[in-house]
């Protein structure tokens, strides 16, 4: 597994590197104490996972992780518990509190091999139409996520989240993850009900509550209108 290690501490950036080398299926491909450096290299490179501190000069971690088009996994790094629940809005493997020891370094590397693995068995045993489970009517749709399938009602979706390498199906009771793309949920959903809204954001046209220039709001939360898809949007909204 490609993996690089990235801290402004020269102390934890050496340690977590040094743990990365002793362990025989992780191969570290860099190291960095300044985050931007750090997204310059990964906008010409991929890895499978980043161990990333999250208080940093310039770009913090998660801002760094907010900025990249395609995000690997990551394993926050930090000495400031107060993060912990927030990394997980950007899916994150596993978060590690400073001073960190090998046992704990090698129990969130071993999560991240769980997922890789069972990302690239999805991927192998099923095409891209086969992981976006096509609907079985026009009320159902089925959504593949990990070893589980949930068929879920359409008018139930509120909106579906670009969430890394994922996409959240949010109802009003449960978010659903499944590893499908942007485009595959477009053509999963039917388009006389839904729309994308923002390059993260598909929205219910049924679920509407207020419709603003700039955003909408579906069950109490704020759903950005990006430029691109704005016009598109109102002239489908205004048919509804």
């Amino acid at each position: 597994m490609k993996c690089i290690v990235v801290d402004d501490e020269p102390f934890a950036l050496e340690l977590a590197a040094d743990y990365v080398r002793r362990t025989p299926f992780l191969k570290l491909a860099g190291t960095f104490s300044n985050p931007v450096k750090t997204l310059a290299f990964l906008m010409e490179q991929e890895v499978d996972l980043i161990f990333l501190d999250i208080n940093m000069p310039e770009l913090s971690g998660m801002q760094l992780l907010a900025a990249l088009p395609r995000k690997p996994m990551v394993v926050f790094t930090t000495a400031y518990p107060e993060f912990g629940a927030e990394s997980y809005n950007y899916d994150a493997v596993d978060y590690l509190l400073k001073p960190i020891n090998y046992a704990r370094f090698l129990k969130a590397v071993n999560k991240a091999v769980e997922l890789q693995n069972l990302k690239r068995k999805d991927n192998t045993a099923q095409s891209p139409a086969e992981r976006a489970a096509p609907i079985q009517d026009r009320s159902n749709v089925l959504i593949k996520s990990g070893t589980q399938t949930f068929k879920l009602k359409l008018e139930d979706i509120l909106y579906v989240e670009g969430a890394g390498n994922y996409m959240a199906f949010c109802t009003r009771g449960k978010k659903i993850l499944s590893l499908l793309t942007m485009k595959e949920v477009l053509n999963l959903l039917p388009a006389d009900q839904f729309v994308r809204v923002h390059k993260s954001y598909i929205v219910s046209l049924n679920h509407l509550d207020v419709i603003e220039r700039h955003q909408v709001t579906i069950a109490g939360k704020a759903i950005p209108i990006g430029l691109t898809y704005r016009e598109q949007f109102l002239a489908k909204a205004g048919n509804q």
